[in-house]
């Protein structure tokens, strides 16, 4: 290997921090429904995630060469062109978590990367099949995909359970919940941490250190793998408390349906090389998983908040990466005034974050603002569907008995 120039290191360096970001901010997807129903304690949830996504990151290199070979012309982009798209996707990383809001560290990424490959090249440098057919539509359907699988999952959950042990069930439920999340973080492994490789061998590519159309070297994979793991362990407890409390209520029966059709989702999407969003996969399903359950209530002012940080993702980090990029334009200082934006920025956004801690401690402290009411689509879908087989649930506690019905009788022992 050749060695480093000083740029080229401090976009692997770049690099590794957002794959750390990406580790904290997506930690939900795979433990927030977990955690809200209780079947693993919050620090133990994050610590398993954290070991299988760095076993995931070994299990394929599909995604990473999507990124790496695939989304623009690798001959127009230098290593401050990248450098400047890990700025973008980093700061909407940042801001996102600050206000917990669950958006996808991938399209940031990918948002980054087309705003500083313009900026540099031109829209010419960048593959609008590509973007097209592995961004864009895997993005509006895998939430589609995920979310359908998830409510006719819960509902299947629910009516094999109809005959069930309710305490024996809910123990069982929450095992399957373990494995399933289990499963999401394994799959976020192979398709998050991959974006990181892809980055960084495009970077080594664009430096002259690697050929063109080269595989991820093991050390990128180890790296990454390393640092997506440590990230996840920190834990996005912001996020996992939106994820978890604040878009729906989840009982255990939801909560497998919910993971194990995101997990699935996710799997066949890294399979095929689609740079997915596992934050779509797993909002999806959660939202799907709230409307399976009769009576479930999906809070549609919080799915809003997030479907409009979702299309912002891509034009605000593509945004600032141009931004970023033509900054660094103007040579070595340049290039030395976005690093100093970037680190005061964050350190900005940290010290903010501090004014409300939210942690392992308080993760599942969710005050929700009047119980907000059902929206017209929870109405609607609670309206055609049937009742959990065997089940019965609190939209039933409010019917009075018949009045020919005496109490019974109490039983003094």
């Amino acid at each position: 290997m050749e060695s480093f120039s000083l740029i080229l290191a401090i976009v692997v360096v770049t690099a590794l921090a957002f794959d750390f970001t990406n580790g904290f901010h997506d930690t939900a997807n795979a433990m927030a429904t977990t955690i809200s129903t209780g079947a693993l304690k919050p620090k133990v949830a994050v610590a398993m995630s954290a070991v299988l996504n760095l076993v995931g990151a070994f299990l394929s290199v599909e995604v990473a060469n999507t990124i790496s070979k695939g989304l623009v012309d690798e001959a127009g982009i230098r290593p401050e062109v990248i450098f400047a798209a890990l700025v973008g996707a980093i700061l909407w990383n940042l801001l996102t978590w600050l206000v917990g809001l669950p958006s996808s560290s991938s399209h940031a990424l990918m948002g980054g990367l087309i705003g500083a490959t313009v900026a540099s090249a031109g829209f010419g440098a960048v593959h609008g099949d590509v973007l097209v057919t592995k961004v864009l539509i895997p993005a509006i359907a895998a939430p589609l995909v995920a979310g359908l699988a998830a409510m006719l999952a819960t509902r299947l959950t629910y009516r094999m359970g109809k005959k069930a042990n309710g305490k024996a069930a809910e123990k069982g439920y929450r095992a399957g919940q373990i494995a399933s999340a289990g499963l999401v973080s394994l799959a976020h492994g192979t398709n998050d941490a991959q974006k990181t490789m892809g980055i960084i061998t495009l970077a080594l590519v664009a430096g002259g250190t690697l050929a063109p159309d080269s595989d991820p070297p093991m050390w990128v994979i180890l790296s990454a793998g390393i640092a997506i793991a440590l990230g996840t362990y920190l834990g996005g407890w912001r996020i996992i408390r939106t994820m978890g409390k604040g878009l729906t209520d989840l009982q255990p029966q939801q909560g497998f349906a919910a993971q194990t059709s995101a997990a699935t989702v996710i799997l066949a999407s890294s399979h095929l090389g689609f740079s997915l969003s596992t934050t779509h996969s797993v909002s999806g399903s959660v939202m799907g998983a709230g409307l399976g359950r009769k009576g479930g209530v999906v809070r549609w002012s919080t799915a809003t908040r997030m479907f409009v940080a979702w299309g912002l993702t891509l034009p605000a980090a593509a945004l600032v990466a141009a931004l970023a990029e033509w900054v660094c334009g103007f040579g070595g200082w340049g290039t030395a005034v976005v690093a100093v934006f970037l680190v005061s920025s964050s350190a900005a956004i940290w010290k903010i974050s501090r004014r409300e801690i939210v942690d392992h401690t308080n993760v599942n402290d969710h005050d929700v603002p009047g119980e907000e009411p059902s929206g017209v689509v929870t109405q609607a879908m609670a309206a055609v569907s049937p009742p959990p087989a065997g089940t019965v649930t609190e939209e039933f506690a409010t019917i009075p008995a018949p009045a020919d019905t005496a109490p019974p009788a109490k039983t003094t022992v």
